[in-house]
């Protein structure tokens, strides 16, 4: 319900300042009517929407993780881990209130790699969270925690769930910058082809855009979940650089891209109808490989122009994805706090 300007003065009077009751996420504002409150609040709206769209592009990408903080009596600390691509970020949806950004990576000598995918909502009213090993549920999302914040939910290399987040954009200092809620996620597939001691990320991610391009934070703890309890193991810091790249041939990228993005827009529509009716449960081991060598065999079919029949989709997630069940406990899908 919006506030009539009479009352927004006497409070403004009352309050003694001259800034409005409701901070905004650019600095301190001189009291305006309901009016221009809307059009600044529209303005602030599409800086967001500029700060997510500057992620496109073609880039140099540098991944850099390190174990900091270990939690547990008797951890050593891992090797940190290293590792490089040339990626190029392609926007595919851009509503008002929705932006899809898929990566492509080139590897080797030019070989195209279809990578992750982030879609951002401006004041979604739900959310995918990860509640157990293999599964992600659909939770709503109250007014509270999402007015005036992006909920960005990150995919894999199929269009499969990876984790959520939900934060404001502060346009403050100059430099966008977007930070999550904590959250859990999933292992990333860095780790969870080397070891089994933990099965779930504590997570709280930030973007921010810079002048060379743009930077991904993650502050994740590493968290054994049992019926028991969490056991909570080690902190990382995780730094991801895209920096702008100039002088690469990203024309191949392109190229995959356009040959199969009919195929793999068919592929987001199912997994957003089980994610609508609830959830998504991956029935095999975590690594995803026999799903993900079966959708990328469709891919190759769609890449040389035999488009497969929806059927054909279906088949594959049916056998190797299900409709997450309702009785799943949401106990470990609350936000959690850091550790």
């Amino acid at each position: 319900m919006k506030t009539s300007l009479p009352i927004i003065l006497i409070a403004t009077l009352l309050a003694g300042c001259a800034t409005p009751s409701t901070p905004d996420r650019m600095g301190p504002q001189s009291p305006v009517s309901v009016v221009d409150a809307e059009v600044r609040s529209a303005k602030l709206i599409e800086k967001d929407r500029e700060a997510i769209r500057a992620m496109a592009g073609e880039y140099v990408v540098t991944f850099a993780f390190d174990e900091t903080v270990p939690l547990i009596e008797g951890y050593e600390k891992k090797e940190p881990k290293r590792s490089g691509a040339s990626e190029v970020v392609i926007l595919i949806e851009d509503s008002p209130n929705k932006i899809s950004l898929q990566h492509v990576l080139i590897v080797g000598a030019g070989q195209v790699i279809k990578h992750w995918r982030q879609d951002w909502v401006y004041e979604a009213d739900h959310r995918l969270d990860f509640v157990d090993d293999q599964t992600w549920q659909t939770v709503a999302l109250s007014e509270a925690q999402t007015a005036g914040k992006w909920t960005q939910c990150v995919y894999g290399v199929y269009d499969n769930p990876r984790y959520c987040g939900t934060g404001a954009w502060t346009h403050r200092y100059g430099n966008p910058t977007w930070t999550s809620d904590r959250n859990w996620r999933v292992l990333p597939r860095r780790e969870f082809t080397t070891r089994d001691d933990y099965n779930a990320m504590n997570v709280e991610n930030r973007h921010t855009i810079t002048p060379a391009g743009w930077t991904h934070e993650q502050d994740n703890t590493k968290v054994r979940r049992t019926d028991a309890g969490n056991e909570v193991l080690v902190r990382e810091f995780g730094f991801n650089e895209y920096r702008h790249m100039e002088g690469f041939d990203f024309q191949p990228a392109y190229d995959y891209w356009e040959a199969t993005k009919k195929f793999w827009a068919k592929v987001r529509t199912q997994f957003d109808e089980m994610i609508e009716a609830g959830g998504v449960t991956i029935r095999i081991p975590l690594e995803n490989m026999e799903a993900i060598d079966a959708m990328f065999a469709l891919a190759e079919q769609a890449e040389v122009g035999d488009m497969p029949e929806l059927s054909e989709i279906n088949q594959v997630m049916s056998q190797y994805l299900a409709p997450t069940q309702a009785d799943v406990q949401l106990a470990q899908a609350q936000s959690p706090t850091q550790q």
